[in-house]
């Protein structure tokens, strides 16, 4: 008898208790390191080199932190300022800065430190973010889109082998 209540006990306990593994306490979060930060910045600049463009650049974590920031020789230090704000946004709606200007006339647009126009992209990989990238300085978003873009594809690969 005390072996078919012990048996009850433990089936009780282990059918109505919540899975573990769907309810995780811990979260592992994947972080790219310094040196991929560096590199997608380095890249970005090179980018906007072989168009003649000089720009600033900063390569955020997925908490909107910088990582890394380039400004290139005769860059305004302002590239700097819009740099941060367009990785910073990217980074925060996990979405391309180009892909957000119909909100940059809202009162979430008006936030300070947000800057919603093209230059801004987030840094994926395996369905996760670990970051973005902003450039400002070029004469058009577009161009500051591609090079972000540009410092992106310089570790893509990478970064996808390292998972």
């Amino acid at each position: 008898m005390n072996k078919t209540i012990l048996a009850a006990f433990f089936a009780s306990v282990f059918l109505t208790s919540p899975v573990f593994a769907e309810d995780a306490m811990v979260i592992q979060v994947k972080r790219m390191s310094m040196e991929t930060a560096a590199a997608i910045a380095k890249a970005a600049v090179g980018a906007c080199r072989e168009k003649g463009i000089q720009i600033g650049v900063t390569v955020v974590d997925r908490d909107g932190i910088p990582q890394a920031v380039l400004r290139d020789t005769i860059a305004a230090k302002l590239t700097l300022t819009i740099s941060e704000g367009k990785a910073y946004t990217a980074a925060m709606f996990n979405a391309a800065t180009s892909d957000l200007g119909d909100r940059a006339n809202t009162p979430v647009g008006r936030v300070p430190g947000l800057v919603m126009s093209p230059g801004g992209i987030p840094i994926q990989v395996g369905g996760s973010l670990l970051g973005a990238v902003g450039v400002s300085g070029a004469p058009s978003g577009a161009t500051d889109h591609e090079c972000a873009q540009a410092g992106i594809d310089a570790v893509q690969t990478d970064l996808e082998m390292s998972l």
